[in-house]
């Protein structure tokens, strides 16, 4: 069920009516809705892989139990290795078999020797990759004695599956949210308008920007040989911000949905193209996702603190391992490669932590020099994406040496001015309120009534006037 979906606009009310009018009144009638919901709300992909998350979360609540008893150091990394290998022996079969598989037949295929080891015909659960890491932060948390193990397995069951954020979400950690569901939670009106803005703006990037510039992206990628390098550049330029109003809208909405609900999830995204460096990018780009990655993987191996070889060992890993958490593909490796090789420079020089304030704070317009810096980082992020989008790698390496061709000073042979036009809207809104936790957040709160809600009817007219076909998101085939 998409957000951007008929059924889910159904689905939401619904759900909306029972949880502040109906169970409201006990905490845990409440909660059970809440996983009643979620677990129907997944259903409607595949209801089979529901028997997934329910394991998923039956596992690490058990393990959370015998981890809060057992004060044998050994006997508790046991009971820690049991619930990594669980989850990622499900995560491996699902996402990863396929691409092991076919990569051994590959390499004894190169030295004369063919195998016949048969693949998987399955599909790729949503959203394993965000939830399986939800879980097994919480294991690891009680493992390092940061958090007490939970003994209500409802509020740990709609922990796991809150339907806003159980396809993509963000990855929440226990510590913060786990808590949220012990507490009475009453109806804010204040809390539940923000919410309904930052739905608002986050449909806006999906179906008005993401979902236009998929088309073209589309198009070019998928017919690159046909094109000029100017072309090529423009679909990258269009890719790049089809990923970003695609993933940054879906977390803009679940983030906002689950005001509706009472309750506050991390912030996902901080307006990453306004970044002045790489480091700065990946500060603000899937927030969730690299700070799990930097508090149990780049700390627990040394972060920066090390000579330079640990420091360059260190990068690779999480960059390499980012990449390949995205998918199955050589590419997203290279992806996470590249950026590494972005990254290292700055975190050698020590300037990776240079730029930790949003740009140009308090001005209108950014220097000169901060400009020039936004551009250039854009400039490397979108050439990066190039191995994000393609099919494979030599198709990314075709498409980039036509770019760094003649070819491109060549006309655009595709130049849709509407996209272009709505794409700089786009920018000038977000622009003016980086400040905040999203766009929209405090734009117009001192303007009079009549404007600030004839903004809030444009943009909804826009989404209808410009708003393109029902598109999955991008980050559910992660």
């Amino acid at each position: 069920m998409l957000f951007n979906s008929l059924d889910f606009a159904v689905f939401l009310p619904i759900v909306f009516f029972l949880y502040w009018f109906v169970t409201h009144r006990n905490l845990k009638v409440q909660n059970l809705l809440v996983v009643i919901s979620s677990y129907v709300f997944y259903s409607f992909w595949d209801w089979r892989f529901l028997s997934l998350i329910i394991f998923s979360t039956l596992t690490d609540y058990i393990i959370g139990l015998a981890l809060g008893k057992e004060k044998n150091h050994k006997k508790r990394k046991l009971l820690l290795w049991s619930s990594m290998i669980i989850n990622l022996g499900f995560l491996g079969v699902f996402k990863y078999y396929n691409f092991f598989i076919e990569n051994f037949k590959s390499a004894f295929l190169f030295f004369g020797q063919e195998i016949n080891i048969s693949t998987l015909h399955i599909i790729l659960p949503v959203g394993i990759s965000f939830y399986t890491f939800q879980t097994m932060s919480y294991t690891i948390d009680v493992y390092r004695k940061e958090f007490e193990p939970t003994k209500d397995f409802i509020a740990f069951s709609a922990f796991v599956g809150f339907f806003p954020q159980l396809a993509a979400g963000p990855i929440e950690r226990a510590t913060n949210f786990l808590p949220q569901f012990y507490k009475k939670r009453t109806f804010d009106y204040t809390k539940a308008v923000d919410g309904l803005k930052q739905m608002l703006w986050g449909l806006f990037k999906k179906v008005v920007i993401a979902d236009n510039c998929a088309e073209f992206a589309n198009e070019i990628f998928n017919n690159s040989d046909q094109y000029s390098g100017s072309t090529l550049v423009l679909g990258a330029f269009f890719f790049a911000f089809q990923i970003y109003g695609d993933f940054s809208g879906y977390s803009d909405m679940a983030i906002g949905m689950s005001r509706l609900f009472g309750f506050d999830l991390k912030r996902n995204f901080a307006f990453p193209y306004f970044s002045r460096d790489i480091a700065e990018f990946w500060r603000r780009w899937h927030i969730s996702l690299s700070t799990w990655f930097r508090d149990y993987l780049y700390i627990p191996l040394g972060g920066s603190k090390g000579g330079v070889w640990m420091k360059i060992r260190n990068t690779f890993i999480i960059f390499l391992v980012s990449g390949f958490w995205h998918g199955a593909n050589w590419t997203f490796i290279a992806w996470g490669a590249v950026n590494a090789l972005y990254f290292l420079p700055l975190l050698l020089t020590n300037k990776n932590r240079t730029h930790l304030e949003i740009i140009g704070q308090g001005k209108y317009f950014p220097t000169l020099k901060e400009f020039t810096s936004m551009v250039l980082t854009f400039g490397l992020t979108t050439l990066a994406w190039i191995f994000f989008r393609a099919e494979n790698i030599t198709h990314a390496f075709d498409y980039l040496k036509e770019i760094f061709s003649g070819s491109l000073f060549s006309k655009f042979e595709i130049f849709p001015i509407k996209i272009l036009g709505l794409i700089f809207i786009f920018l000038m809104i977000e622009w003016l309120g980086r400040e905040s936790e999203y766009a929209l957040e405090k734009i117009g709160l001192k303007w009079k009534p009549r404007y600030r809600y004839l903004m809030y009817y444009t943009i909804i007219l826009s989404i209808l006037v410009f708003g393109a076909k029902e598109q999955e998101f991008i980050y559910f085939q992660f």
